[in-house]
């Protein structure tokens, strides 16, 4: 066992967010791509909805299957040279792929709609990859630092608070100023991250984790590690379970509250709530430890939410409430799970070695959530005989509870799943 000295608990305003800044234009792209792009391509250009799932689908899925191999990539060039310039040159890289086929998404052929799903697919492809490319590069960054749970809380604290602030500027803008002038406003925010992240000082990695790496050690999969493997169950059963109200989000504003001018402020208070409940979630860590502090936000996600069914037309007041009282929860699943994951690298002597790896298939997990939610619920939606647009009310009824109701099923699975892990793994419950 190696003694090392242990990470200060206050991260430096400064680097925090010199390492966050990129976080939040790649939300400009996540919100868009999850949120706004089935609704747009169903309602705006008029995919038919099954075929647009199975797209969705497909190329989400191909999308996801690579991340692993991003993730190799990404640790070779973290140990090319010296400093991280090999790996910010393949960001700003990636960073401009991803300027250019954000762009493309929006303005699809509408000749046919074979051709339309045939550009969908294409410039999806090339976001998406792109988009895991730079993101998986950004996360290895932070999660090289390792340290304990509070200095890990903070790290991944900061770099999602810059996430929401870019998720609250693109659940308006796009929606206020259309899609051509988000995408502009995408390519500023990415200069502006790669800046930042190049000035950016890395802090010597003050572990206070029980192995130490080596770089003579034979590098293992991922999979081997049984502490990855138990928090990749939890993190996928909890993926879903957010997936899904994101993908049905508009469908259920626009049709089951007849509210579609109210999506915008519903989505500000979301991430709003969340932004401002992640200092408390810190400091909860701080008390209790990640995995309570997670599982207590899975479980008021399920409080907050479990009403949502049963709303109707004229409730867009009482859904407002309920998109703050969740965005509350939200904030223990952006800062929590990715804490955890950098614990089990290092614990696993994986730190400075193998982040890309993990983080490849973490990456990949995240898509793969999104993907099954639009993938499933999409066809379901149809075969229950809804429609964008619908009125009829058993299609209606199905559409909540598809987009409430089994969400807080999975939660609640994730969160026993997460109470099994924490017998296995008792330091996930430590709180230094």
């Amino acid at each position: 066992m190696t003694t090392a000295a242990r990470a200060p608990l206050q991260l430096p305003w400064r680097t925090g967010l010199a390492y966050g800044a990129l976080a939040a234009p790649l939300a400009f792209v996540s919100l868009p791509l999850y949120v706004n792009l089935p609704h747009h391509y169903a309602s705006v250009a008029g995919a038919p909805l099954a075929a647009l799932g199975g797209v969705l689908l497909a190329t989400r899925a191909l999308d996801a299957l690579i991340d692993p191999a991003l993730g190799r990539l990404a640790d070779r060039l973290f140990r090319q040279g010296k400093g991280q310039g090999h790996a910010w040159w393949a960001a700003v890289l990636g960073c401009v792929l991803l300027a250019l086929g954000f762009a493309a998404l929006w303005h699809p052929p509408k000749d046919s709609a074979t051709a339309m799903l045939v550009w969908l697919a294409g410039a999806l492809l090339l976001t998406t990859l792109a988009y895991s490319a730079v993101c998986i590069l950004h996360q290895a960054w932070g999660t090289r630092w390792g340290g304990a749970p509070a200095w890990r809380a903070r790290v991944t604290a900061w770099r999602e608070g810059a996430t929401l602030i870019g998720v609250l500027l693109a659940s308006a803008l796009p929606l206020w100023l259309g899609f051509d002038a988000t995408s502009a406003l995408l390519v500023l925010g990415l200069m502006l991250g790669l800046w930042s992240l190049h000035r950016l000082k890395l802090p010597v990695a003050q572990l206070a984790d029980p192995v130490a790496p080596s770089p003579d050690r034979p590098q293992r999969s991922p999979w081997a590690n049984a502490s990855f493997r138990w928090l990749m169950l939890v993190f996928m059963l909890n993926g879903v379970a957010s997936a899904i109200p994101a993908t049905l989000l508009p469908f259920f504003v626009a049709d089951r509250l007849q509210a579609p001018q109210w999506q915008p402020l519903f989505l500000l208070g979301y991430f709003g709530a969340a932004a401002l409940g992640l200092p408390l979630w810190v400091r909860a860590v701080g008390r209790r430890g990640l995995a309570p502090s997670w599982r207590a936000g899975m479980g008021l996600s399920v409080l907050a939410f479990a009403a949502t069914p049963w709303l109707g037309a004229g409730d867009g007041a009482v859904f407002a409430v309920i998109c703050v009282a969740s965005g509350l929860a939200l904030g223990a699943d952006l800062a929590l799970p990715a804490a955890l994951l950098t614990g089990v690298i290092h614990q696993g002597g994986a730190g400075g070695q193998s982040e890309g790896r993990y983080l490849g298939w973490w990456t990949c997990a995240t898509k793969l959530n999104l993907a099954l939610a639009a993938g499933l619920v999409l066809p379901l939606l149809s075969w229950a005989g809804y429609r964008s647009g619908s009125t009829d009310a058993a299609a209606l009824q199905a559409l909540a509870w598809l987009y409430a109701g089994l969400p807080c099923v999975l939660k609640l699975g994730a969160a026993l799943a997460l109470w099994c892990a924490e017998r296995h793994h008792p330091t996930w419950r430590h709180t230094t």
